[in-house]
């Protein structure tokens, strides 16, 4: 009896185990049974002896070479991270509406539902064929091993075809039949995501090729599901629900003057001048002042109080954008010949990468909770030296470059153009980082003067009233 009685108990602690692990994946539309067998579908990978593999190595190589680039490189990395909340935190800026399970549940519950659907069927042919990953081919590293995803972890798994890029791919379709305005940021995106797997080193060019397949081919099969079909006309409902009323040109009424708050903030609205990227005014900047949501400007209140105790003030370069402003952005970036402020603001770069990679059509600034700023050292009476200036298109501009912003801990180094900054300015960058997020505010992982407030007011508002001083 006592053995009828413990086996009981392993067998329900064991299915227990069971239930809780699949109730991890979402429920999806179609069944596997009720999908394509992608092994039927795609053909088999390339044979080492062919000319197909030859390119499958030249890429491979194409990718360390790209690895030379911290930027990109520190791009691969991201994207090497599993999970839906992670892809669609990436997915969420080009698609220009951030989305998640409490704010968006709708498209929360369309995107994770239908992704899975559609990258259940990848499985297959990984098992099956179980192709060997370049990493393991080339006996090196992924280079992301110990981070992001192990050599370990992977060398269990078939190259082929790449479940990252069936992911990434999905997400972007999904995401442009929700709003066909994106599909052009989505699917640049989703380029680069997959590039990114042959830059790890964990995948072959021909597993994100056939990838992308996987991704059309269950795309396609999602819209037999009548369940799939009733959420998108939800997500899509969700979706002009939360846009309803969001670009409204009067109504200011949740937003203060910073200086109102912040008596002693120093304001260097770069937008409102000509020293700015463009070269000049932008668009919706009437007067040379600074607005917040009165919840973000109280939050930066704590921080003036915070750095002013430590023999600083704040100095403003930006706060509230309208969305003309960000419009005005556009329409500049896709004009290839106004570079009259390449050399001061993007000097190795070509002026067509910089959408959708520093220029988006939509941002968190014109949310009213996000901030540009800089400290400005009361006993010097100077702007604090942060190694590079406040709009810098470059790696330069990561807050992780040249140190670790998690511990603090300055490393040195140079950017691919020879540029450095020294262990004293990688220091005030940390000054300003940490006194940002001890009172809510959340960084940016490509500048180091941006930060948004965690708890937003408005995530998913885009404001479009002008840029001058609130009098009521």
């Amino acid at each position: 009896m006592k053995t009828l009685r413990f086996s009981l108990i392993v067998a329900v602690i064991a299915l227990g185990a069971i239930v809780k692990a699949h109730a991890q994946d979402p429920v999806p539309y179609l069944t596997l049974k009720q999908m394509p067998n992608i092994i039927n579908c795609l053909p088999a990978p390339p044979d080492t002896a062919s000319e197909m593999f030859q390119h499958d190595k030249n890429r491979f190589f194409w990718g360390k070479e790209q690895r030379l680039d911290p930027e990109r490189a520190a791009m691969a990395r991201r994207d090497a991270v599993w999970g839906y909340d992670h892809v669609l935190d990436i997915f969420s800026e080009p698609f220009g509406m951030h989305i998640s399970k409490e704010e968006t549940p709708e498209m929360w519950e369309l995107l994770t539902r239908g992704i899975f659907t559609v990258t259940q069927i990848r499985k297959a042919p990984k098992k099956f064929y179980q192709r060997q990953r370049p990493f393991m081919y080339f006996h090196e590293h992924l280079l992301t091993d110990g981070v992001e995803e192990s050599d370990a972890d992977l060398s269990k798994d078939g190259s082929y075809p790449s479940g990252h890029t069936a992911t990434a791919w999905a997400t972007a379709l999904i995401l442009s039949e929700l709003n066909p305005a994106s599909a052009d940021a989505l699917f640049a995106r989703a380029y680069k995501y997959s590039e990114s797997r042959v830059i790890v080193g964990a995948h072959w060019q021909s597993d994100i090729e056939a990838g992308r397949l996987v991704a059309a081919i269950g795309y396609a099969q999602l819209h037999n599901s009548p369940e799939y079909c009733e959420q998108m006309a939800r997500a899509k409902a969700e979706l002009n629900r939360l846009r309803g009323g969001v670009l409204n040109t009067d109504d200011n009424s949740g937003f203060v003057n910073i200086t109102d708050v912040i008596p002693d903030a120093i304001l260097e609205i770069r937008y409102f001048g000509t020293y700015n990227f463009v070269g000049k005014r932008i668009d919706g900047y009437e007067q040379p002042t600074a607005l917040l949501t009165r919840e973000a400007a109280q939050a930066l209140k704590a921080v003036s109080d915070d750095v002013k105790a430590q023999g600083y003030r704040l100095k403003i370069y930006d706060a509230y954008r309208p969305q003309r402003g960000v419009d005005d952005f556009m329409r500049w970036a896709e004009d290839l010949n106004a570079t009259e402020m390449k050399q001061y603001f993007y000097p190795e770069l070509n002026k067509d990468v910089l959408i959708p990679d520093y220029i988006a059509r939509k941002s968190g600034h014109t949310r009213g909770s996000t901030i540009d700023l800089t400290l400005f050292d009361m006993r010097t009476e100077k702007e604090v030296d942060m190694g590079c200036t406040f709009d810098w298109f470059g790696v330069e501009s990561h807050p992780d470059f040249c140190g670790n912003p998690d511990t603090g801990k300055y490393t040195g180094g140079k950017s691919k153009a020879g540029r450095s900054i020294t262990a004293k300015q990688f220091k005030n960058r940390m000054i300003l980082r940490n006194a940002m997020m001890r009172h809510g505010f959340k960084p940016l992982d490509t500048e180091w003067w941006h930060f948004t407030l965690k708890d937003e007011p408005y995530p998913n508002t885009y404001f479009t009233f002008p840029v001058k001083e609130i009098v009521r």
